[in-house]
Formats: C-alpha cells, structure tokens, sequence
C-alpha cells in the first residue's frame, strides 16, 4: 500500500485549505466532536459556508457529476474529509445527512422522478435533512421500531415517535424508517419514506431535547396521523429495512474525526510546551501515546478507503474504525480536561476558557460516542462473526 498522497490530490488539498481559510465562519467548531452549531447565528453561518461550497460545486464532490457532484475519486474525497474535519468546516445537516447519507441512498435505490427532485436541492444546500430512526425502545435493535404507517390512497398516515434526531428543530427535511406490516418478521415490515417540508406538516411536533454539554442539538418527534404521498416512498413498500442498511452504510468514514482530534492534539501541546518543566514532565508521555493512537485511527480510516478504491466493500473494517475512534475521542478529551486543570472546564460562553472551552464541551459529547450509530459492544459482536468468523452466541 501507497501511504503518501499523489500529486493531484496533494494540489487539491492546497486548494481546500486556501478556500477553507478564506470562507470558513470564526465560529468553526475545531474540538473534533461534532456538536453542531450552538446558536442561529452559527447556524446561518453554518448555512452560508454550505452556499459557498455549492458554489464551487464542492458540497458533494464524491457524486457523480450527473447529480451535481464532481466524481472524485476516494482518496480526493479523503482530503476534503481531512480538511473540513481538522478546520472544523461547520455543516447544517445538508452535508451530513443530505450528501452523506440519503443523497447516495437515492441515488441507488430512488426513482427518476425522486432523484429530479430531491438531488439538486441537497447540493444547493437547500435541503437541510434529519434522520427518523432511533425510537424509545428501539435504538441499537433498530428493526423493533413500532411507528406505523398505513397506506391511505394516495398516501401514507404515520403514528408514533422518535427520538434523538439530531438537528430535527432546524431541518426542512426527515427520511424514516416506519412500520407498514406490523404481522412481518420485523426486518421485512419495515417502509423508508420521505417527509417534506416538515415545520409545516400537520400532525407533526418537534420537541427539544437538551444534551449534558447543555446544546439543543436533539430532539424528540411525534407523528399524529401524519399525511405523506405515497411517492415519497424509496424502494418497496416492507422492503425499506435494506434501503436503511444501505444508508447506514455510508455513515461512517472516521477521516474527519481523526483530523478533528489530531487539531486538539496540536493546541493541547502548544499548551504543554508553554508549562512549567514539571507539568511538562508528568504529562509529554501520555501526550505522545495519544498523537500515536489517533495517528492509527487515521490509517484505520485510510483502510477503508483504500478497501473502497480497490472495489472492496467495507464491513466489520467499519465497525472497528467506530469503536476504536470513539473510544480513543474519550481518552483525548479525558486528558485533555486534566492536564489544563481547574480552568479547563470553562466553556466556550467563558472568554476566558483554554482553547476557547473547546475541551469540556468536546469531552461531554464523546461520552456517548460508544453508544450511538450502533453502540460499541454491537459493533464487536459484528467484529467476532463477520471479521472473526465467531458463531453466533
């Protein structure tokens, strides 16, 4: 394996990083834990750096150029991840959700007439999307979800919740997973809908929930006979569990974690350098275990992709890249918050916090990181059978 970028890919980067240092808001988030923006300001800043993306037609470079992309390839898709990750490129969930996630799912599983609709609108960064997943009951085992959904003519009547909906309360957009055979198995009574437009959907309330770093970033959802076409349906109605996989699939790459982390690293140990020699003394050892873990988290990352540009399809490769990053996120953040001492629980609201508090609110959101997107002891059990070839306990 080649370890070292090639020419093109090196210029692009050069590239990104002169428009990132031009264009990027002053409130970039840089702590690597994806907190998402904190205010409406951040947020309409968030939304303004997306118009400029769009603008040069970066907001989607892997897709295909058909769909608004630029047909980059994998490893020019890994130097833009680095770039925004490490520069803390601020997204509305256009990014995210919308190129990420339900953008490549349509592209493989929508019709013509969806993707007309709903593609351009992502990489305008006029869609702003959220997921309707999670449910109470139904987290890591997704397939128990209990929203139902009955075909009425022309459309789909949805009751039930959600729950943890990141950016719910500031998307115009949700893609679900509701239950349209409750007499299935659970895998195969499952329907993937669009919902549109969703602030103004009768039926349909967003409630905050607020998060231990004290952010409204999730949200509760409630559907009362909630009215979406039957158009909107991707995929085959009781099918929409394997488009969901197929989502869920594009979910993780762990590029822009580690870059994100590698940035904390670097101020944590300009803060080191200016201490006294004792501080120096007892912290320079465990600084450097964690510069040389998250430099292995970042070649886990360059596995997958390099799985991904030789045509493999990564698939408990993933699920190490998961529990291993965030897992070491919480070792980052845990020493990071101790080695500054008293002060560095300050947050970004204190002008007189280290690093512009950046370390306990980082810290506080890496607590869940081993819960959520299928949690840690889930993605070992895939690890042990599919990686291991381990029977099934």
């Amino acid at each position: 394996m080649e370890l070292r970028f090639g020419a093109k890919e090196e210029a692009l980067r050069e590239d990104v990083r002169a428009f990132l240092k031009t264009n990027l808001p002053k409130t970039a988030d840089t702590g690597g834990a994806g907190m998402g923006s904190r205010s409406d300001e951040d947020f309409q800043a968030a939304r303004e750096f997306n118009r400029k993306l769009s603008e040069k037609g970066w907001i989607a470079p892997a897709w295909p150029k058909e769909y608004g992309g630029l047909g980059a390839s994998i490893y020019e898709q890994i130097v833009f991840n680095e770039e925004f990750g490490y520069h803390g490129a601020p997204d509305t969930g256009t990014r995210g959700f919308g190129v990420g996630m339900i953008g490549p799912t349509l592209i493989i599983h929508g019709n013509e007439a969806q993707k007309k609709k709903y593609l351009p609108k992502i990489t305008s960064g006029e869609h702003i999307w959220c997921q309707g997943y999670s449910e109470p009951g139904s987290g890591s085992d997704l397939a128990s979800l209990q929203t139902r959904a009955y075909r009425d003519g022309d459309e789909y009547v949805i009751n039930g919740q959600k729950i943890w909906t990141s950016g719910g309360h500031r998307a115009n957009q949700m893609f679900t997973l509701v239950r349209t055979d409750p007499e299935a198995p659970k895998h195969r009574g499952i329907s993937f809908l669009l919902i549109d437009d969703i602030k103004n959907v009768p039926g349909l309330t967003i409630r905050p929930l607020v998060n231990m770093a004290n952010r409204h970033h999730f949200n509760e959802v409630f559907f009362e006979d909630v009215r979406v076409p039957a158009e909107n349906l991707i995929g085959e109605e009781n099918r929409g569990w394997y488009v969901g996989m197929t989502l869920l699939d594009f979910e993780r790459s762990g590029i822009g974690v580690t870059a994100g982390q590698r940035h904390t690293l670097e101020a944590l140990t300009a803060v080191l350098k200016a201490a006294d020699p004792e501080k120096r003394k007892k912290n320079r050892l465990k600084l450097a275990d964690l510069v040389v873990g998250n430099n292995v988290g970042k070649y886990l990352g360059y596995r997958i992709g390099h799985m991904q540009a030789s045509g493999r399809v990564p698939n408990y490769e993933a699920s190490v890249v998961k529990i291993y990053q965030s897992e070491l996120g919480q070792r980052i953040y845990n020493w990071g918050l101790n080695m500054l001492g008293l002060a560095g629980q300050l947050m970004p609201e204190e002008s007189r916090a280290p690093l512009g508090g950046d370390l306990p609110e980082s810290y506080l959101a890496a607590v869940p990181s081993s819960i959520y997107s299928g949690t840690n002891e889930i993605q070992r059990n895939i690890i042990a059978t599919r990686g291991l070839g381990l029977p099934r306990g």
